[in-house]
């Protein structure tokens, strides 16, 4: 009896970004980033009036220069190098596995392209088995669970095919690996006496005390890293970005550590921000510029900054192991 080709689905997930560096097209993102409730916690009836009101009058003007800054020359960052990092494992893994028809796209929890756009492309091509991969490597409850809503809502609508959905891989052995690597790189740097900040996104204190991993899953990247590395204690400091609004977040803040290491002997910094697989406003601008320029204010002497993962062969090996343990196992 002749085998029936296989016909498999990857969907690599990533938070979004506005269709262009314009006042409407932020608007329009920061409008449904910010109204998901697994984003802001606050109750509607407060935080809507206030949303629509005050911040999507004001922020998108603050923030057009910035994604300017960023935005390549045919798309924003995050959507170009996501394509590119999808379209790599596709060629990877269908290198891997001839006699299967594999197809990985990307897709946005926010934005384009949606998840639920890129789901009915693939039915349509008869597609049968899908695997998400939200591109989150440390699970957060305003990052992963909120592309599982967007996954769970689009496959409601119709007959639900047979479908896995990644939580994280924080630990996993490729994606310790990979970060490992691209610090070894700097290696002169850190033989010199730098400082290796993981910079991580935070999230508010409230839904870590709430029960969220992530903090502690971040932790445990870092320290896996460091380990690989041989690093002592003193060698590495663990730092979260990104602040938002007057609520405590995560602690210690990378701005406020970048402005007192200066005072604690520390001159040169190498500074990696291991949640974020591709590089993005908060990597590009935040990191680079706006940190790079409080540390260096301080009176440090070098900020270097390691690249994230982005489309590299180490990060699509990733992206093929990870693939292979979920839809492959029993043919092992």
């Amino acid at each position: 009896m002749e085998r029936k080709e296989k016909r498999l689905a990857v969907i690599l997930l990533n938070l979004g970004t506005p269709e262009a560096p314009t006042v409407p097209a932020i608007r329009r993102y920061l409008a449904e980033f910010l109204s998901d409730p697994r984003v802001v916690s606050i109750p509607r009836a407060i935080w809507l009036p206030f949303l629509y009101l005050f911040i999507l009058t004001i922020r998108p003007q603050k923030l057009l220069h910035k994604y300017r800054f960023i935005w390549g020359t045919y798309d924003g960052p995050i959507r170009n190098i996501t394509r590119a990092l999808a379209e790599k494992s596709q060629q990877l893994l269908s290198r891997q596995h001839q006699d299967t028809n594999i197809s990985v796209r990307s897709a946005m929890t926010y934005g384009e392209p949606s998840v639920n756009s890129v789901v009915s492309e693939l039915n349509v091509k008869g597609l049968t088995e899908f695997l998400f991969l939200p591109l989150f490597p440390q699970y957060a409850g305003a990052t992963t669970a909120a592309a599982h809503d967007q996954v769970s809502r689009t496959l409601s609508s119709g007959s639900i095919p047979s479908f896995r959905f990644i939580s994280d891989y924080h630990k996993h052995p490729a994606y310790i690996h990979a970060l490992t690597k691209s610090v070894e790189r700097y290696s002169r740097y850190l033989g010199n006496g730098a400082r290796l900040v993981f910079s991580f996104h935070g999230i508010p204190q409230a839904q870590s005390d709430n029960g969220d991993p992530y903090a502690e899953q971040c932790r445990c990247t870092a320290d896996l890293v460091a380990h690989n590395l041989g690093l002592t204690d003193d060698e590495w400091t663990l730092t979260f970005q990104s602040r938002f609004g007057p609520a405590k977040w995560l602690r210690p803040y990378t701005s406020e550590v970048m402005a007192r290491l200066p005072d604690e002997g520390v001159e040169n910094v190498l500074v990696i921000s291991p949640g974020f697989a591709t590089d993005c406003l908060e990597t590009i601008e935040e990191i680079k510029v706006l940190n790079r320029g409080i540390f260096l204010e301080a009176g440090g002497k070098t900020f270097k900054y390691i690249k994230a993962l982005n489309a590299t062969n180490d990060h699509v090996a990733m992206v093929a192991d990870i693939v292979n343990e979920h839809l492959f196992q029993n043919e092992r």
